[in-house]
């Protein structure tokens, strides 16, 4: 059987999409999943994405990482598989519509190149090491250093993704730099993909709440990444909680192709 796939990505983040309203493609097949992602031997990708049938909301999204297993919500993954569902005509574009994925339903709009898309509500934070532990749909420490681009990611990143204290399921790795004029530079290292990435949207939620936190202000941060420019906004609340919180940035398509399941 042809796998006819869709390669998109958002500010460098980058994602392999199938249409599998028919149920056809083998999403228990972690070693074909992981195959696709793979950089020399497959695709290439930080992720695979399925669209599925959903019976209470345009379409229901499963994310897996590029070690092939299916994992929590990522948000450019979001942006992205909305952008899709639009250029398929499973959603509306320039219209708010909803869809479902692991932590539950989203709002999107997508306007051209750039999608907004609404993020579940996050309660709590904790202060650990040095940082500050949250859960934007997937689980973000954020470590707070003068310049971001002096770390080295991988390096840091893989020390803190499997440190005990985030053990059994680890976390990903954010590193933050100072707020000026409403910007912040940052770098992710992702469990799944177990490297650093271009951008991460549940990161830059992440790291813009945690800004916030720190610094005691701002509700409306520009996030700068390896690959571009997201935009992160919300709504504080009491007791440590984050409402109407949105991720704006651009989601595009890259190229479509066949991969046979021997390949």
């Amino acid at each position: 059987m042809d796998i006819r796939f869709f390669k998109y990505q958002g500010t460098g983040n980058d994602f392999v999409l199938i249409d599998n309203r028919d149920g056809k493609f083998s999403s228990g097949d972690t070693q074909l999943i992981s195959m696709i992602c793979h950089r020399r031997f497959g695709v290439g990708a930080d992720g695979l994405m399925l669209l599925e049938r959903s019976d209470k909301s345009a379409f229901n999204m499963r994310y897996f990482n590029s070690d092939g297993k299916e994992s929590t919500m990522c948000g450019n993954g979001g942006r992205c598989i909305a952008a899709f569902a639009v250029d398929i005509g499973v959603a509306p574009k320039g219209r708010y519509f909803t869809f479902s994925a692991a932590d539950g339903h989203h709002e999107a709009l997508v306007d051209g190149d750039m999608v907004s898309l609404k993020m579940i509500d996050v309660e709590g934070f904790e202060e650990s090491d040095g940082g500050l532990f949250l859960d934007t749909g997937s689980p973000h420490f954020v470590i707070f250093v003068d310049e971001p681009s002096s770390v080295d990611v991988v390096k840091e990143g893989r020390f803190w993704r499997n440190h005990e204290r985030f053990s059994p399921g680890g976390t990903n790795v954010n590193f933050v730099g100072p707020v000026k004029n409403g910007e912040v530079n940052m770098r992710t290292f992702e469990r799944g993909v177990e490297d650093e990435t271009w951008s991460c949207g549940t990161g830059a939620v992440a790291s813009a709440i945690a800004t916030h936190i720190q610094n005691k202000s701002g509700t409306n941060f520009v996030m700068n990444v390896p690959g571009g420019r997201l935009n992160v906004s919300f709504v504080p609340k009491d007791n440590d909680r984050f409402e109407n919180i949105w991720l704006k940035g651009p989601a595009k398509f890259v190229f479509e192709g066949r991969l046979n399941y021997g390949f």
